[in-house]
């Protein structure tokens, strides 16, 4: 079944499996850094691959992108992409210091890949509980370029079995923040196959 023609009960059950995921990852994080931090999904939205660096400000906009594979019973792909303004802000969150500026060191893009990594690794584990399944993701690989540029990247492997995307839009918070709200956008892109089995498990098909 194509994303686009998921009924608004399919989306509902979504994102209810999405506030499910970020609600795990909200704990895991506030594990890591000691600190309450809040992730809530405000809306889920349908969109072509190709239609995603346009959603995300303009294909020039500079971004950071953290890509991992779905591995286990579904296949597919999960992208965390964050304008770059707004992972420096999440920077200075998890990491207790202000950090800004154009370049990311070791320990900047490392927390970001585990930001990533326990996003990613909360989110499978709601949804592999759903499916009665293990689903864990690869080894996160980290990408800081233009939207346009981290999108084409992943487009070509992407294109095999589809073209849409699940975009998860996210929001983090946490209390030592100076800024109420940090905007990254989750995109889940699942084979055919695995979006089938996502949407029965959920009673989102008959």
């Amino acid at each position: 079944m194509p994303l686009d023609r998921l009924s608004e009960g399919q989306l509902d059950a979504l994102k209810e499996i999405s506030n499910i995921g970020m609600g795990h990852a909200a704990t895991a994080l506030s594990q890591l850094v000691g600190d309450r931090v809040d992730l809530r999904v405000p809306k889920i939205t349908i969109a072509r691959i190709g239609e995603v660096p346009d959603l995300l400000g303009g294909a020039e906009r500079v971004v950071i992108g953290v890509v991992l594979q779905i591995l286990g019973g579904a296949r597919g792909n999960i992208l965390l992409i964050f304008p770059r303004e707004s992972a420096f802000r999440l920077l200075s969150v998890l990491l207790d210091r202000e950090e800004k500026g154009d370049v990311l060191n070791e320990l900047a893009s490392s927390t970001l890949r585990e930001v990533g990594n326990i996003l990613a690794s909360a989110y499978l584990g709601a949804l592999g509980s759903l499916l009665g399944m293990t689903l864990i993701p690869s080894v996160p690989l980290l990408a800081h370029d233009m939207a346009g540029a981290v999108v084409d990247h992943i487009l070509i492997e992407l294109s095999r079995t589809g073209d849409q995307a699940l975009i998860v839009e996210t929001e983090f918070s946490g209390e030592r923040s100076s800024h109420p709200s940090i905007k990254g956008h989750f995109l889940l892109l699942p084979d055919p196959l695995s979006l089938e089995l996502v949407l029965q498990a959920a009673g989102g098909v008959p």
